[in-house]
């Protein structure tokens, strides 16, 4: 076993306990809601921080990956009475097909280009949600999508389901993580770093990028299913352009290129809205400030002003004041 995979192993080990010991120090069953909608969210934000803070690559299109798959099952076990791990499975691929065909032409622009590309598309396929009623229900939504059973086991109550969404978010940090050390990891920092310079190393520019773009969106498949299943109830505003922009706030918020930052980003933006909710019609500005505030104050995000508070923590500890040279004397 090599050294960074016992690592990843450890450290997901301990993000899946402190996830499995969250319920126990909650109130009561309503903030086991907000964490499961926290985890749905925290998985989409993974993935898009696989494109964004490790490859550079921008996408305001996530939500509707994110929606497609929640409605590909939803008809699946609705309409066409598939099994439940059928219509998941199919809402997961047919995210990454798209983003698959979707990512051959739009990863050749850079910048506020690939932006505008995947902004274009996160607006069609939400028109389409709208139009298409016959298949979607319009902007009623759809109803009746079954919960969730695998394997003889019905998830029915919150708490068994914010287990399941607990151990595949696990799951997929470990995965990221690593990722992230390997050679495909290596590869997507290089690119974000310099793609002339990255080409010049004979790295594979399009194949990876088409590779990590696919790979998000199958991690907005799977949170996409796990929605769906979960609130038996989807419509098109929750796969909307406001949607996509909060998954990049939240990744930005988090800290890019950091796989704990991102998520920590995800909870923290799903919660905060429902902490707000007592001050009523004050509530968006209050929710404006703490964002504007934590982009001036935390500038690389959570994770790095958590890293910086660590940093700090260390030097107190050896007994070296910031400022101070040897001895106590002023540098």
């Amino acid at each position: 076993m090599r050294p960074w995979y016992a690592r990843n192993l450890a450290k997901a080990a301990f993000f899946a306990t402190a996830l499995f010991l969250a319920p126990f120090f909650l109130p009561n069953e309503y903030y086991i809601n907000i964490l499961i909608l926290g985890g749905i969210n925290a998985l989409i934000a993974l993935g898009l921080n696989l494109l964004l803070g490790y490859a550079g690559q921008i996408s305001l299109g996530h939500a509707a990956f994110f929606g497609l798959a929640a409605y590909a099952t939803a008809v699946a076990t609705t309409r066409l009475g598939l099994p439940i791990p059928v219509g998941m499975g199919l809402g997961v691929s047919l995210s990454a097909l798209v983003a698959w065909l979707i990512g051959m032409p739009t990863l050749r622009l850079r910048g506020h280009y690939l932006a505008m590309a995947t902004l274009g598309f996160g607006i069609i396929v939400h028109i389409v949600m709208n139009e298409t009623v016959e298949v979607t229900g319009g902007p009623s939504g759809f109803v009746g999508i079954p919960r969730l059973a695998l394997l003889g086991f019905s998830f029915d109550s919150d708490r068994s389901y914010y287990y399941l969404v607990a151990a595949v978010l696990a799951l997929a940090a470990l995965f990221s993580l690593n990722l992230i050390d390997s050679r495909v990891g290596r590869a997507l920092r290089a690119i974000h770093t310099s793609e002339s310079a990255a080409q010049t190393a004979g790295v594979d520019i399009a194949g990876y990028k088409l590779f990590v773009f696919v790979l998000s969106a199958a991690f907005a498949g799977v949170a996409g299913v796990l929605y769906a299943h979960f609130l038996c109830f989807v419509a098109p505003s929750s796969f909307g352009f406001h949607f996509s922009v909060q998954l990049v706030v939240m990744v930005v918020l988090g800290g890019m290129a950091s796989v704990w930052g991102a998520m920590a980003g995800a909870f923290f933006l799903t919660a905060l809205p429902e902490a707000l909710r007592g001050f009523e019609e004050v509530d968006i500005l209050i929710y404006g400030a703490i964002l504007v505030a934590c982009v001036m104050y935390m500038p690389m995000g959570m994770a790095g002003a958590a890293a910086g508070v660590w940093r700090r923590i260390g030097r107190l500890r050896r007994g070296r004041v910031p400022g101070q040279g040897e001895g106590g004397h002023v540098g």
